[in-house]
């Protein structure tokens, strides 16, 4: 049975998870978000006291992990590392700069990336992260590159913290948001680009449900897919 895929890459704060979540659900498709996997990664070097800038430190590391997803009833990705659920623990402010210095490093890349191929081998799967239509899946069905101005993705973050309790300053998420955009666009390995045939879509200007109706009319546009389900 040949399985279908999606790739949504773009940058941070594009709304990839969120939207590819509720669309896997709309079309029955497995949801596999990469970035939760490098958050693991970060997060295992910041218990650790590793800098994730340190290559060698983070590639020593590797071989004592035991980095697993799995999926509830409810659908939802929950990340385990060393066979604790760490799906809260990866979406504290401070992972995103670890992951982000994490995922530049080849061995970390390299670590992964059959975790990832072999979810696409064995479901249909919609996934998101910084190359998966250029790198992990490029053969995927349907590529499409998601993304909003800096300013626009740094207020959604900005809320999405006030809204979880944590105490947010939009200035400083925006430099973060846009220094993240630099280092993962001139990284040496499997750099932030939009595949040659992937579909742009620029949420800037739209509101949540705006952006699922652009990315479902995509699909149907591209696939024929989902035509009841979504």
């Amino acid at each position: 049975m040949k399985y279908r895929s999606i790739a949504i890459d773009g940058p941070s704060g594009a709304g990839k998870s969120t939207l590819a979540k509720e669309l896997a659900q709309k079309l029955g498709f497995l949801y596999v978000d990469t970035g939760a996997i490098y958050r693991t990664v970060g997060l295992s070097a910041r218990r650790n006291g590793i800098d994730p800038s340190d290559a060698a430190a983070v590639a020593a590391m590797l071989p004592r992990l035991t980095i697993t997803m799995g999926y509830g009833e409810d659908g939802l990705q929950h990340m385990f590392l060393d066979g604790e659920d760490v799906t809260e623990a990866i979406r504290e402010n401070e992972i995103s700069a670890y992951a982000s210095k994490a995922a530049s490093i080849p061995a970390v890349r390299e670590f992964l990336l059959e975790m990832q191929r072999r979810a696409a081998r064995e479901h249909n799967v919609i996934m998101d992260g910084r190359d998966i239509g250029t790198v992990v899946l490029p053969q995927a069905d349907l590529k499409i590159f998601l993304t909003a101005a800096p300013e626009a993705r740094a207020e959604r973050r900005y809320r999405e913290l006030l809204e979880r309790g944590q105490q947010a300053d939009f200035d400083r998420i925006l430099q973060e948001v846009m220094e993240r955009d630099r280092r993962d666009m001139e990284r040496e390995t499997a750099p932030l680009r939009q595949a040659d045939d992937a579909v742009l879509a620029d949420t800037t200007a739209l509101d949540l449900k705006g952006s699922f109706q652009l990315l479902r009319d995509i699909v149907r546009e591209k696939l024929g897919a989902g035509e009841e389900q979504a």
